[in-house]
């Protein structure tokens, strides 16, 4: 038997992988597409103001909250979070309109 063989022969598809990330359920993936979209509103909103260490700022401290909460698992928390993120982002975003005009 050839040696690629061996090595396909001897994989057990049974055993979890290292390299597989854990399966989530639907109400987490529709979660996790909702804080992406929030991500990428807050960016393109951001992407409006000239470059700026105020941009830069803004910038920063959106990355800081996703990060400070990415390991958060439970729903209602983290719908919690979208919506105060929402919330905060509506403030910010009137800023943004002001700099950006």
């Amino acid at each position: 038997m050839r040696s690629s063989l061996k090595l396909l022969a001897a994989v057990n598809p049974t055993r979890s992988s290292k390299l597989r990330k854990p399966t989530i359920s639907l109400d987490h993936f529709i979660q996790r597409q909702r804080v992406i979209a929030l991500w990428r509103e807050i960016v393109r909103a951001l992407n409006k103001i000239p470059n700026s260490p105020t941009r830069s700022e803004l910038r920063d401290y959106a990355r800081q909250e996703f990060e400070r909460h990415r390991n958060v698992t439970d729903l209602q928390h983290i719908r919690y979070l979208i919506s105060t993120g929402k919330s905060e982002f509506d403030m910010m975003r009137r800023y943004i309109d002001e700099q950006a005009a």
